[in-house]
């Protein structure tokens, strides 16, 4: 796990922690994740929409997956960069993972998560599900954490 980031990891880290708050303002948990291609243009953003889908694996980095393979074809995840305000659980981590994505940056990390809000989380965090995958999927992180923390803040305090 590295955290050597840039400022371009930063503006896409941003775009994840806007969704994060869109996902707060429609009444689901608040985590947003940001697709980069592989030749550094972002492709598409998407939010966490567990409870108005009432779908369990409406996690932010799924919807991401799904929407953006519908939308352009399987083929852009392949060696795309992942950037989610929350760390991806291992559910998450896996259909990166199949999808082909190649880096993960995350905003909070699970244990800020859990510290701030108490919700159950899986033990393996996003490196240590990726680390001995088949193929290198790069794990980045925590970039932004008080950005994408107060989002979650604001959800506890509701």
């Amino acid at each position: 796990m590295s955290t050597d980031m840039n400022n371009t990891d930063e503006h896409y880290m941003r775009l994840a922690i806007e969704a994060s708050r869109t996902a707060l303002d429609e009444g689901n948990f608040p985590y947003g994740a940001t697709l980069v291609s592989a030749d550094g243009k972002t492709v598409h953003v998407s939010r966490n929409n567990q409870v108005t889908t009432q779908d369990c694996t409406g996690h932010a980095e799924v919807v991401l997956v799904r929407e953006a393979a519908q939308q352009y074809g399987p083929a852009i995840l392949e060696g795309a960069t992942v950037y989610a305000s929350g760390e991806p659980c291992a559910m998450c981590s896996g259909a990166m993972f199949w999808a082909g994505v190649s880096r993960v940056v995350f905003g909070m990390s699970s244990p800020t998560i859990n510290a701030v809000g108490g919700a159950p989380w899986l033990q393996r965090r996003t490196h240590e599900v990726l680390h001995d995958a088949s193929r290198q999927v790069q794990v980045d992180g925590p970039l932004l954490e008080e950005e994408a923390t107060a989002v979650l803040r604001d959800f506890v305090a509701r």
